[in-house]
């Protein structure tokens, strides 16, 4: 397995991890309103990551990115108010997606077109995108815990460190990781 491959399953076992932890939780806490810097609630903030998953695997199958980042917002609402269990649906499909297009892509390190609307256009390699996905869903679960911690409960652990220990009791894709 390549590393941007790996790096993404560390990203979806992560984004499982703090689901999982937020369902131990009181289920008003997930669309709670909490005074916060990131997020006015920890189902805003999940629903920012998988949006934001969804834009980056539009562009690496192809898809202008503001293209992308339109049909996201259109769709931000919507997703904003899934449950909990509806979202970790959702993430569960998109893994899947992500591993069916390193399925079909094995030359991650092949280089397109950036044109991000918000800076400029660029060459990036595809394996940039992937490490784009993790660090930005990793940087958000940090918001999430802040978040809890803001509430009173504690998170969870989510390092990648932690990750090299779980990875080889259930891989990716089985029923048993998700």
């Amino acid at each position: 397995m390549t590393t941007p491959v790996t790096m993404y399953h560390f990203h979806a076992w992560a984004t499982q991890t703090i689901i999982d932890r937020l369902k131990e939780l009181p289920v008003e806490l997930y669309t709670q309103e909490i005074q916060s810097s990131s997020f006015a609630s920890l189902s805003r903030a999940l629903a920012h990551i998988y949006l934001v998953d969804v834009v980056w695997l539009d562009i690496l199958n192809g898809k202008d990115m503001m293209e992308s980042m339109t049909a996201r917002h259109e769709m931000q609402q919507q997703i904003e108010s899934k449950s909990l269990s509806e979202m970790e649906a959702l993430f569960k499909e998109l893994t899947l997606k992500y591993l069916t297009f390193f399925g079909e892509q094995p030359d991650l390190e092949k280089t397109i077109l950036l044109d991000n609307p918000y800076a400029d256009s660029r060459d990036i390699r595809l394996s940039q995108i992937v490490f784009q996905v993790v660090n930005h869903g990793t940087y958000h679960r940090g918001n999430i815990t802040t978040m809890l911690r803001q509430t009173g409960h504690a998170s969870t652990m989510t390092e990648y460190a932690l990750f090299w220990y779980q990875e080889d009791a259930a891989p990716l894709g089985t029923a048993a990781s998700f």
